[in-house]
């Protein structure tokens, strides 16, 4: 009995024995600094290791997708001579005497401007998607492949709004092309790979993360950015963008000016919307409710008596179009259309412009703090329609609505209609003349002004890039005279 014990007692010492000399080994393998943090340090770096080889992978499987893109504008400009323009010809009385010595009279000369840009092939008969502003007014593009073969390509379809284009180039061969993500399911803080040919540096591959989703930076109607800091430069513009999985997420756009870590992408989810329509039509279509629409302010949704600021305001509605055709009308704010909720004026065109053309939709709006519901049969926008008649106003820096019966009751005007200022842009013109938001436009260049429709005839109208508005504040009246932003005095 003693002997049992004695040879159990000798079982646990080298039990207890053993496992001091695991954990001993354990931690003498780890790096100098032994202790909790070096091994944090080592399992990061194990990481990294991992990552860095997923990142080779997918720059050597992919990278051939990607292709260079060079376009070539033919410019006209007007040459001159040394001795100056056709005054100065004339003055000498002559034209012989300048033909003989200096080629002639002045004349037009071309130039070539060159722009190079990035690709990507999506299918292996030669697509190609890039940025519209890569290829916009090209007399002649050339593609190049990652084995060194190029090919002239030819505009298939083409998008402002998006900036994004379709072109083609005829080769016999088979090319390996992308496989196209979902942009929606990205994260924030998930890996992104860019590969482009940024200032003509063919297939540079960068590496960085998601660091925001939906970024609004006034490119278009339809901005809706993933924004990365995977380095992005002049020339990487319509490159992809892939997740670790290789797939791409984005096509590679914008960049702002002196800024480190700050790209912008178009999600590949609005691409795939309109792919088919570059393809077939070279163009794309898009619904159209006949409304314009802007966010809710804190200024009006106290003036509105508003909860919170969710939806988008009905800032004007089109004569004859779908929108006044179903009933809706000014100061409507849109909560819902075709199910989908409506969190402000940009999320509404978004989800506008991917409506069927023809289609009946089910709109929610909030009227004098009443929930309706409308039935809209979804009209064609047409590219000369504006989506938002405040691109006149804009012009200036400043934002107008037409005043509702309960703002003209809060300002002392029962009963009295017009167009109400409800925003201005900071050192705009607006701003420099001293308007601020509520002031209201009675007249404008002496024509008054009692509804949208007046405005906007009124601001149409203008003859050159300078109105006269007669303001009304308070209990005094005043006028200002605007100039368009960008024109001189």
């Amino acid at each position: 009995m003693l002997h049992s014990k004695k040879r159990g007692n000798t079982n646990v010492r080298l039990f207890i024995l053993g496992a001091v000399m695991f954990f001993v080994g354990v931690l003498w393998s780890l790096p100098v600094g032994v202790g909790p943090e070096a091994g944090h340090a080592a399992a990061s770096k194990m990481a990294m290791r991992e990552t860095s080889f997923s990142f080779a992978d997918l720059a050597e499987k992919w990278s051939p997708t990607v292709v260079n893109i060079s376009a070539t504008k033919v410019l006209k400009q007007k040459q001159s001579h040394p001795f100056g323009g056709e005054d100065v010809f004339r003055f000498f009385g002559s034209d012989e005497f300048f033909r003989r010595f200096f080629g002639g009279m002045p004349h037009e000369r071309e130039f070539k401007q060159k722009s190079l840009g990035s690709g990507f092939i999506i299918s292996k008969d030669g697509y190609i998607l890039t940025n519209n502003h890569v290829v916009e007014n090209a007399d002649k593009i050339k593609v190049k492949l990652s084995n060194g073969k190029e090919f002239d390509a030819q505009v298939n379809g083409k998008d402002a709004n998006t900036d994004l284009a379709l072109i083609k180039i005829n080769t016999s061969e088979e090319l390996p092309f992308v496989k196209f993500g979902d942009s929606d399911k990205l994260r924030i803080g998930e890996w992104v790979v860019a590969i482009g040919n940024p200032f003509g540096l063919d297939h540079t591959v960068t590496a960085g993360i998601v660091s925001a989703k939906g970024r609004v930076i006034g490119s278009g109607p339809y901005d809706n950015f993933i924004q990365t800091d995977a380095s992005i430069n002049p020339g990487n513009s319509g490159g992809p963008l892939f997740n670790l999985s290789g797939e791409v997420v984005g096509i590679n756009t914008a960049i702002i000016a002196h800024g480190q870590g700050i790209g912008f992408a178009v999600p590949v989810n609005m691409a795939k919307d309109i792919l088919d329509d570059l393809k077939t039509k070279g163009r794309v279509t898009r619904g159209w409710l006949g409304v314009s629409v802007q966010d809710i302010t804190p200024d009006i949704a106290e003036n509105l008596q508003l909860k919170d600021k969710r939806g988008a305001l009905v800032s004007h509605i089109f004569e004859g179009e779908p929108a006044e055709q179903a009933g809706l009308k000014a100061s409507d704010i849109i909560l819902e259309l075709d199910g989908k909720a409506i969190q402000d004026s940009s999320e509404l065109l978004r989800v506008v412009a991917k409506l069927v053309v023809g289609k009946s939709v089910d709109v929610k709006i909030l009227r004098n703090g009443s929930v309706m519901n409308f039935k809209v049969r979804v009209g064609e926008r047409k590219e000369e329609k504006e989506l938002a008649w405040g691109g006149i106003s804009e012009s200036f820096g400043m934002t107008v609505q037409e005043m509702t019966p309960d703002m003209a009751e809060h300002f002392g005007l029962k009963g009295k209609k017009g167009v109400i200022i409800t925003q201005i842009e900071e050192g705009s013109p607006a701003d420099d003349a001293g308007l601020k938001a509520q002031d209201i436009i009675l007249e404008v260049n002496r024509v008054n002004v009692s509804s949208m429709n007046d405005f906007l005839k009124a601001m149409t109208a203008a003859k050159n890039d300078m109105v006269l508005l007669l303001i009304k504040r308070d209990r005094t009246s005043f006028f200002v005279t605007l100039r368009k932003q960008g024109t001189d005095d």
